[in-house]
């Protein structure tokens, strides 16, 4: 009977000074790409500062004991962003005033459900009638370290919204009406505009599987250039305007290098009058008999035979006149 009335007791008085203490109000988690904080509405203590205590305990293991996140902590707020993101908590906390506590609030917390998705990074820029969309993130940051919010979800689309310029209101209210596309990559092409037009873009992620959509990206706007088809007019113009270019240019060559060939020619080839009589013998086969230089005289010579007679027996008288006959027409040979 002691040990029971001391239990009552304890109990009482437990609940008495508990009751000197409010507990913390309005107590919620505000988790975006899964950076979480516990965050409450101080209570009401005149003439006391107040302290908490936050603590956590995984639901799928019941027989775990509470571990503390914080304590002592002065501001209405504690991050909890250490705790798995794959996870299911219980999270429980109390005001404190010295030696007095307040009774403990708890609210469960699954930090892959209960987040929210940010807006993606995005980029855009304009080639050839196209819009080219570029989409990065949203990352989970935890100390010095980004990690793609995708590799955490399994599945993971994003939602590119376009419009053009002036058709529609740029109040998130009003994205039903403008044209969109879902795609798994993380940069699509926006074909099929108009040229010469501005276009606004704003993106989102979305991961059917856990029914999340997220947050709307800050709108881009764009100018579309030409749809990169060449009308026939200008490839006929450009044509016969390279034709006439190239024609020129030839034309130019050519008479500037035979003018320059000229000058050349003129310069270090000089002309030079060839004699005629050259000319002539030049002109004539090899073969032909080519005439003798003319001279002064012409000598003509008759050939002179001279016959020797056999000696006659003739009076030693006679034999001198013969001998000297003989030798006549000799001296008169020679003397022609």
């Amino acid at each position: 009977m002691a040990a029971a009335l001391r239990a009552a007791l304890c109990s009482g008085f437990l609940l008495l000074v508990s009751a000197m203490v409010p507990e913390p109000q309005n107590v919620r988690i505000t988790s975006v790409n899964l950076h979480s904080t516990l965050q409450w509405d101080a209570p009401r203590l005149p003439g006391g500062n107040l302290t908490y205590t936050v603590q956590s305990k995984s639901i799928y293991y019941p027989g775990d004991s509470f571990e503390t996140l914080g304590t002592g902590l002065r501001l209405p707020r504690c991050d909890v962003s250490s705790l798995s993101p794959y996870g299911s908590y219980a999270l429980r906390l109390r005001a404190e005033a010295g030696q007095l506590r307040s009774a403990w609030v708890t609210l469960p917390f699954k930090p892959m459900d209960d987040t929210s998705i940010g807006a993606p990074a995005v980029r855009l820029r304009s080639e050839q009638g196209a819009l080219h969309v570029d989409l990065s993130g949203p990352f989970a940051e935890h100390g010095q370290e980004r990690w793609p919010l995708r590799l955490y979800y399994g599945s993971w689309r994003y939602r590119i919204l376009y419009w053009r310029k002036g058709s529609r209101d740029t109040e998130p209210a009003a994205a039903s009406r403008a044209a969109q596309v879902d795609t798994r990559h993380s940069s699509e092409v926006l074909a099929q505009l108009e040229p010469w037009t501005v276009y606004c873009v704003r993106a989102q992620a979305l991961i059917p599987e856990w029914n999340k959509t997220g947050q709307l990206s800050r709108e881009l706007c764009e100018q579309t250039t030409h749809n990169g088809v060449t009308p026939v007019w200008i490839i006929v113009t450009v044509l016969v305007g390279s034709m006439l270019v190239v024609g020129t240019a030839v034309t130019v060559c050519f008479f500037s290098s035979f003018y320059l060939y000229r000058l050349i020619k003129h310069v270090f080839c000089p002309s030079y009058i060839f004699p005629e009589h050259l000319k002539e013998f030049l002109s004539k086969p090899p073969g032909a008999p080519q005439p003798l230089p003319p001279r002064e005289e012409l000598l003509v010579c008759d050939k002179l035979t001279v016959m020797a007679e056999q000696p006659q027996t003739l009076p030693e008288g006679a034999g001198d006149g013969a001998s000297r006959t003989a030798e006549l027409p000799q001296d008169s040979a020679q003397g022609h």
